[in-house]
């Protein structure tokens, strides 16, 4: 998937959840989403790509890495919590899995829950574990 595609859809998903701010904290390059001031979504260039930082899981996080030419350890953020999305990667050479629309998707919402999962109960605009469909009982 090519870079701006990939700011874009992430841009559009993430602006469409309960309680989301976009902020700069680190200058107006770095579009930082937040919900409720914790930071699940950040978009910036990476020596002239434009990347995305996610909050995963971290076996997910290992599992996606090594599955996807387009995702590595989150750049300047913990490399065990984070992910970097880059996009146009494993597709120039045919090799390896391509990022899709649907993971990007799937990346999104969970970087979300997660983040939200750890607020306190009162101040959640979701239940984390039901949110976008997810069903983790």
């Amino acid at each position: 998937m090519d870079p701006d595609t990939v700011l874009t859809l992430a841009h559009d998903q993430a602006i469409q959840y309960p309680s989301v701010e976009i902020e700069h904290p680190f200058g107006p390059e770095y579009n930082v989403y937040k919900v409720r001031g914790k930071m699940f979504l950040m978009a910036f260039d990476l020596r002239g790509v434009p990347s995305l930082n996610l909050k995963i899981d971290p076996l997910d996080g290992e599992v996606l890495c090594d599955a996807y030419e387009e995702i590595t350890p989150g750049y300047h953020m913990s490399k065990k919590h984070w992910i970097t999305v880059a996009g146009a990667g494993a597709a120039e050479d045919g090799s390896g899995n391509i990022l899709d629309p649907d993971l990007l998707h799937d990346l999104v919402l969970e970087s979300y829950c997660l983040v939200v999962a750890k607020l306190p109960k009162k101040d959640r605009p979701v239940d984390p574990k039901t949110f976008g469909g997810r069903d983790e009982t």
